[in-house]
């Protein structure tokens, strides 16, 4: 890790030490009184990104998957787009991460953008995972920050397990969810028997593609709680899930902007382009 981030990790961890008591009173206050659910607060600063040099992202933090998946299939989703590492795709500026989609014809595909791994570079058992992030919005656009188990390359998915910090689907602005997938339960019927286990969080009276907003989770030996802006909208437990629970071990964080796919759907004649996610901080505590 190179010696800004160092800097900022300790300034980070003063601040969020001198914080502990009132976010400790907002967790409580917005929890979900019709479940009963575990309550965290996590604030040991581990890594951050606050994205204030411009250029690439930090290869120290981040790698990049490029192309259409490794079986030319969108992902396994039937996503349109094709990834780079291109700066008019992904890039830092003013203190963003900015995430563009384009449409435009290139190698075979119809769109292009980007995902951004910490694959090989930062994984973690439990904690709190958190970003700050404007939206983008329209018919077929697919943002997300989530997490897939680091055994993946010999325990292939949905076995090593992902967790979806925030989806996103462009044409519902006020809807963002979040979900564990494992074996038996997925978002593949042609895998699995049962769905993925989610719940969805409804914005009230404002849209995630007009300002910024915290998605994260706190994670711990037997439950996955989700958050947006500090309310706690969902816990899932291994009670909750119809098969097994992986979710005991080490994950990596995945930060990606899709066209169209089967959760979706295809762009329209009214879906504009570029499109672009912004991301003012990625934040890990223990």
């Amino acid at each position: 890790m190179n010696e800004r981030n160092k800097i900022k990790i300790k300034a980070l961890d003063m601040l969020s030490k001198s914080m502990l008591f009132v976010m400790l009173v907002l967790v409580i206050s917005s929890c979900n009184t019709d479940d009963t659910q575990e309550v965290t607060t996590l604030n040991n600063l581990i890594i951050a990104d606050e994205f204030d040099v411009d250029g690439a992202p930090d290869p120290e933090i981040w790698g990049f998957d490029i192309g259409n998946g490794p079986n030319g299939d969108g992902w396994g989703n039937q996503e349109l787009q094709y990834y780079t590492d291109r700066n008019e795709n992904v890039e830092v500026q003013n203190g963003f991460l900015i995430i563009t989609a384009r449409e435009e014809s290139f190698e075979g595909s119809a769109y292009t953008s980007a995902r951004l791994l910490t694959k090989g570079k930062f994984e973690q058992q439990y904690g709190r995972f958190e970003a700050r992030m404007r939206l983008p919005y329209g018919q077929g656009i697919w943002p997300a920050f989530w997490m897939l188990g680091a055994d993946i390359d010999t325990n292939p998915w949905p076995g090593a397990g992902e967790i979806d910090i925030m989806e996103y689907r462009g044409q519902e602005p006020t809807v963002v969810l979040g979900s564990v997938h494992g074996p038996g339960y997925c978002g593949s019927e042609a895998i699995c028997d049962e769905p993925a286990e989610s719940k969805s969080y409804d914005l009230e009276n404002d849209r995630f593609d007009t300002g910024f907003h915290v998605f994260g989770i706190e994670w711990g030996p037997g439950f996955v709680n989700f958050y947006v802006d500090d309310v706690l909208y969902n816990q899932i437990t291994p009670g909750d899930v119809p098969g097994e629970w992986v979710f005991d071990k080490p994950f990596y964080i995945l930060i990606n902007l899709a066209v169209g796919g089967a959760f979706v759907g295809s762009p329209d004649s009214e879906t504009v382009f570029p499109q672009t996610l912004l991301v003012d901080y990625v934040r890990v505590y223990q």
